[in-house]
Parts: C-alpha cells; sequence; structure tokens
C-alpha cells in the first residue's frame, strides 16, 4: 500500500482495503460499480471512519490491480452521494456525513417464551404444517399459472379461490357464501379493520366486544377511528341487556367457541342476537377463529347462515395452517360489499395472487380438509392429556367450556391460591400462564390480581403430550410451595 499519513488523518492500513479484493476480481462489465459498492460498504460499516485520508487513485488502482480510471470514477461517484470530500490539491477524505455503522435488521416477530412449558393460548402446532402438500401444490400453480394471473388480482380475490372458499365454508360452517361477496385478506385482523373503517366512514363511533375477550384488539379499532366498547357475557353468550343499553350498532362475536370462556352461544341467545341486529340495523362481526375444533360433536353452525344480511362473517387459515401465511377470508353483507372492496382495493390493491392461487389448489384437492382432520386429531389428544394431567395433579379443578379449540379454562381450587403468587412461583418453575383476568377489560396490561381463585386460560395445541404433563406436574410442584397461607 503507497497510502501514507498526512495532516493528522487516520491511517489506512491494508485490512482497511481487504473488501474491496472481490470487487477489483469481478467480471469487467460490472467492476466499476462493484468497486463503489465495496468502498461505500467500506464507509457505512466504519472500517473506513469519518476523516480517513484515501489513496490517490494512482496508487490505489496499482495495489488493487485495476485502471486508474475505475478508481477516479468510483471516488467521484462518492464524493456526489457525500461518503466522500476532496479538495483540489488536498486528497480525498472520508466526509462525515455516515456516524453509524448499517444498522442490522432487528425481527420483532413475537416469540416463545423458551419455558420448560408455554401454556398461553393462541398459537397452533406449527411443526403440523403440511410442507409436502404445500410445496407440491406450489410445483403445481407455477407450472399451470398463466402470465397475466401474476397481474394485480381483483381486490377481492382470484374467482377461483373464492369459489372454492364458498364450497368450502358453506359445506364445514353452513355459511351462506356468494363468491361475489368473499374478500380474501391478509387474517381476520385485516378483516376486523376493514369493517372497523368502513363502519366509521358511515357514521360509527363504537363497536362491542366481548368481555372477557381479547382486550390487545383495542389498538386495531381505535386505529380505524372506532371506540371498543367492552360487553359482559353471561351463561348463554353475549349478555343482550348491556348490549341493548350500550348504543352500539356493531358488535364482535365469537359465537361457535367463545375466546376465552370456551362456551358456545345457546340456540336462544344467537336468536336474540340477530333481532338485536335487525331492530337496529346494525351488524354483528362473527370471527369463525377455530370453529372447526370440536371434539365431541359436530362443530355448530356459524350465526351467519341464519341471517347473512346482519352478519359478517370472518375466518383465517392462522390455527389450521400457519398464522405466517397471513391469508383469510371476510364474507360480507350485501350492503356494505361494495365499500369494503374499495377500502381493500386502496390498503394493498388485493391479496398476493400466487398465494391466492397455491390456496385454491389446496382446497380444490382436499389437502385442506386432510390438513384440518390432522389437526383436530393432535389437538383433541393434547386437550385430554391436559384434562387428564389437571385431574391427577389439582384434585378438584374444574375446566369450563365445550370441548373445542385449542385453550382450556382451569379453575383450581381456592386454597391453591392467591393468584398472582401462584402465577409468580409457577413462572419460577418453567411454566408460562395465561390467567382469565388478563382477558378482561378491566385488568388489561394491570399486573397481576390478588383473587383468591386461580383461573387459568391453557392453550394446549402447541405443547406436545408429554410436555403438558411435565408442564402440570411443574405447576403442581409450585402449588405446594404456595398451598400454606
Amino acid at each position: 500500500m503507497k497510502s501514507s499519513q498526512t495532516d493528522g488523518a487516520a491511517h489506512v492500513g491494508p485490512a482497511a482495503w481487504e473488501l474491496l479484493l472481490p470487487a477489483a476480481s469481478a467480471p469487467a462489465r460490472g467492476r466499476g460499480r462493484s468497486l463503489q459498492a465495496a468502498l461505500r460498504t467500506a464507509v457505512r460499516s466504519g472500517r473506513l471512519a469519518p476523516g480517513t485520508r484515501l489513496p490517490s487513485s494512482r496508487d490505489l488502482a496499482a495495489d488493487l490491480g485495476v485502471s486508474r480510471g475505475l478508481v477516479t470514477e468510483a471516488y467521484e461517484q462518492l464524493t456526489a452521494e457525500g461518503y466522500l470530500r476532496s479538495g483540489r490539491g488536498a486528497g480525498t477524505w472520508v466526509g462525515d456525513a455516515v456516524r453509524a455503522a448499517l444498522p442490522r435488521a432487528r425481527d420483532l416477530a413475537p416469540r416463545t417464551s423458551g419455558a420448560r412449558a408455554d401454556f398461553v393460548p393462541g398459537t397452533p402446532d406449527l411443526s403440523l404444517f403440511p410442507r409436502a402438500a404445500w410445496a407440491s401444490a406450489q410445483r403445481h400453480v407455477l407450472t399451470e399459472l398463466p402470465h397475466h394471473g401474476l397481474g394485480y388480482p381483483d381486490p377481492r380475490g382470484l374467482p377461483r379461490l373464492r369459489t372454492a372458499l364458498a364450497e368450502l365454508l358453506g359445506r364445514r360452517r353452513g355459511v351462506v357464501a356468494d363468491p361475489e361477496r368473499i374478500v380474501v385478506v391478509s387474517g381476520v385482523t385485516q378483516a376486523t379493520t376493514l369493517l372497523a373503517m368502513v363502519l366509521h366512514a358511515r357514521g360509527a363511533h363504537a363497536i362491542g366486544v366481548e368481555d372477557p375477550g381479547s382486550p390487545q384488539h383495542d389498538g386495531m379499532y381505535a386505529a380505524a377511528g372506532v371506540t371498543s366498547v367492552p360487553l359482559p357475557l353471561d351463561a348463554e353468550g353475549l349478555a343482550m341487556g348491556p348490549l341493548r343499553s350500550s348504543g352500539v350498532r356493531a358488535v364482535v362475536t365469537t359465537p361457535a367457541h367463545q375466546y376465552p370462556t370456551g362456551i358456545a352461544y345457546s340456540a336462544r341467545r344467537r336468536t336474540e342476537l340477530l333481532d338485536w341486529a335487525r331492530s337496529v340495523g346494525g351488524l354483528v362481526l362473527e370471527d369463525d377463529y377455530d370453529g372447526d375444533f370440536r371434539y365431541d360433536r359436530a362443530p355448530v353452525g356459524a350465526l351467519q347462515g341464519l341471517d347473512p344480511e346482519r352478519v359478517a362473517y370472518l375466518g383465517s387459515v392462522s390455527k389450521s395452517l400457519a398464522p405466517g401465511l397471513r391469508l383469510g377470508w371476510l364474507l360480507v353483507p350485501q350492503w356494505l360489499a361494495d365499500d369494503v372492496v374499495a377500502r381493500k382495493r386502496t390498503l394493498d390493491l388485493g391479496h398476493p395472487a400466487l398465494d391466492q392461487a397455491l390456496f385454491a389448489r389446496f382446497l380444490e384437492h382436499g389437502d385442506y380438509d386432510s390438513q384440518l382432520r390432522r389437526c383436530r386429531r393432535a389437538y383433541r389428544e393434547r386437550r385430554d392429556a391436559l384434562v387428564a394431567a389437571l385431574d391427577e395433579h389439582f384434585p378438584g379443578a374444574e375446566v369450563s367450556g365445550i370441548a373445542a379449540g385449542l385453550h382450556v379454562i382451569a379453575s383450581l381450587p381456592e386454597r391453591y391460591g392467591p393468584q398472582e403468587r401462584f402465577v409468580t412461583r409457577a413462572g419460577a418453575a418453567g411454566v408460562t400462564v395465561r390467567t382469565l383476568s388478563e382477558c378482561t377489560y378491566a385488568r388489561a396490561g394491570l399486573p397481576g390480581s390478588e383473587e383468591a381463585t386461580v383461573r387459568l386460560v391453557l392453550g394446549y395445541a402447541h405443547v406436545p403430550p408429554e410436555r403438558i404433563r411435565e408442564g402440570v406436574r411443574l405447576m403442581a410442584e409450585a402449588a405446594r410451595i404456595v398451598r400454606p397461607r
């Protein structure tokens, strides 16, 4: 290296130029761009610190074995961009514009706690994802899909997929499914957001939500300009008195398997809810998040089938395939269809066409039905293992709710309380749990309560049976420490 240190400039040692050598060996046609990119990276990463004097173009060209013109062009380009600075007769220096190293991308995706047993609900078993069948469907779709099929899709979704979804939902969930009113979305969250935006544009400023329910959705409704109004439940479902007096004209429900209490709305309550919607000209948003997973009998049909003009039906593959697919559906009443489609077009111009075509084939060839059967067998086994372990290790514990879904409510006898101490000791033993009080709007985001009775929302779908048994045993050992009061 022929460079020298002058005027107090930082010294440039040979190591600083090591990352330029591959660029110097690049094919002749792209060598100049490669050299510029490598030099730019050296400045961004801090290998060449601000204030460092660079070798002359002649010396650097000789060191790298390239033409002087390439180095001169690289210096001029990076000077124009602000990475370097130069003066007549004063040489070329690293500028002060870039102060920090190139940041590394952070991963903000939710992660499991790393506990010995994690019973936090809401996650399916991702190891059950049908990789072979999915890959086969993808190969066929890539072979069959015409070139124009990769253009902007109908914002409602590909007709092929909407037709397949209409058949599936009508057959499995008793939905009145018109393909013209199905909108393919990025999961239930986008479906709910779309509806909230449309309702707000039509003058709605509040939407009713079940309490207990999912308080974390508050921010989603607020972003759409709508305030969520918590409404209590009774043994049959959403309590009608508070609903009627609330003044809301739209309410979000989970009637097939309420989250988190685990109840199924009674036939009487379903009728009363629809009567209310008709009387106020309102809308029921039916979140059918795990309606396919019933273990003791056939699933109760969707509420939407009783009145398609007063119920918007929402579903996704997040519990049956994987939440990372970001794939769901929204079936809207006719009077809202145009507004919802227009809003969907504005947001994202439609769901990815290739993903839609792939899922359509997956449905058409029976692979999705096979996946549902596989998941239902696995989740039933895990629910049975959890109930048996609770019965063995926590005598007197009550498991409430129907035999369905991906979680149970476990109420432990009072001697295992108080709740906050139980949860703390369970965590110390390596078991992560969520309490029912965390799912109520009054308690959302607050520290644990001093409730005497321990009420747990235990998710089991993502936990293998042996880990379920170990986790319950660990909780019981922690409870024996807690019990003396």
